[in-house]
């Protein structure tokens, strides 16, 4: 299983995020998305790949503004979009400057190791050389690793008091930002899937993404989905009552498995029967067990294909 959206920096996974990584992955979660929503948790969430939670599951990140956060006043946005613009060039380096070093460290590894085979003397040696080259690309790739895999989460939502044109104004700016550098979106919605699909309409976004907590009709996922958008499936659907998402999830099993993906939205959206308490990535098993009732497919299955829709999504060509 992989948690397509998790907040793991917000309470109170965040103050036991050991041991909140080793639950998941004892109860089968193999990779979390965490997508950042603010500025102040940009560089939070960014760490979540280095040592010691990489070494417990692999993490992958979002840098966005989430519709939620943003100033009310029309001349806070632009220094706000400002900074994120820059903190996506940023980790865009960082990308770069990881593969490069990446590059350059393989090929004395393979040399190292070419040695060794016909130098018995000298094997030992070259082996600890190879060794300390290998090491030294993994750790590049780890540094590449914790760069940001997409821009979200973002988004408009009708039930907040923030002005709708200028949540329009900071959606577009990530569409832009997405499709510059060729990243997929992950798009927040509440009350709102009309404006969000004319302001896809309108926009020249021609990536993909992922349409997070998704709760519509058939006809409005099939709308994302010919846009090559994916449908975040959580907590909702554990919900017996909420009979117009489970029938819209029981017709996308059965016609488009391949937009599907699982997600928590851990510490929020609890699960049925753990209303009251926080929502965890481990409860991920839930949305399987649910998915799977709802049709003919094995939770086994229903984990490959989720899983297998996640890197196509998210193309983490470093994993």
């Amino acid at each position: 299983m992989i948690d397509s959206h998790c907040h793991l920096n917000l309470a109170p996974l965040g103050s036991n995020l050991t041991e909140v990584l080793q639950q998941a992955k004892q109860n089968c979660v193999k990779r979390i998305m965490v997508p950042g929503i603010t500025p102040a948790s940009w560089n939070v969430v960014s760490s979540y790949n280095s040592q010691p939670y990489c070494d417990i599951l692999p993490i992958d990140t979002a840098i966005g503004l989430h519709p939620y956060f943003l100033p009310k006043e029309l001349d806070e946005i632009l220094p706000l979009l400002k900074q994120f613009e820059e903190a996506v060039a940023g980790a865009a380096v960082n990308i770069k400057e990881s593969l490069s070093l990446v590059k350059g460290a393989l090929p004395n590894a393979q040399g190292f190791l070419a040695v060794a085979q016909g130098c018995a003397p000298e094997a030992q040696g070259c082996l600890s050389n190879a060794q300390g080259c290998l090491s030294s690309a993994q750790g590049c790739l780890s540094s590449a690793q914790g760069c940001f895999s997409a821009i979200g989460e973002t988004g408009l939502d009708g039930h907040i008091p923030v002005d709708m044109n200028v949540q329009k104004q900071v959606l577009h700016a990530h569409l832009d930002i997405a499709d510059s550098f060729g990243l997929p979106v992950i798009l927040h919605h509440r009350k709102s899937h009309h404006l969000l699909l004319e302001a896809l309409k309108a926009s020249s976004f021609e990536g993909r993404g992922v349409i997070h907590a998704f709760s519509g009709s058939k006809d409005v996922a099939k709308r994302y989905i010919d846009r090559g958008f994916c449908l975040g499936i959580g907590g909702t659907v554990t919900y017996e009552r909420a009979k117009k998402t489970r029938d819209t999830v029981t017709y996308l099993l059965r016609h488009h498995p391949e937009s599907i993906l699982l997600e928590t939205d851990a510490p929020d959206m609890p699960m049925s029967g753990r209303q009251g308490q926080p929502n965890m990535p481990h409860y991920l098993k839930d949305v399987v067990a649910a998915l799977s009732a709802l049709s003919d497919i094995e939770p086994n299955e229903i984990n490959a294909i989720t899983s297998a829709n996640y890197v196509r999504l998210f193309k983490p060509s470093l994993f």
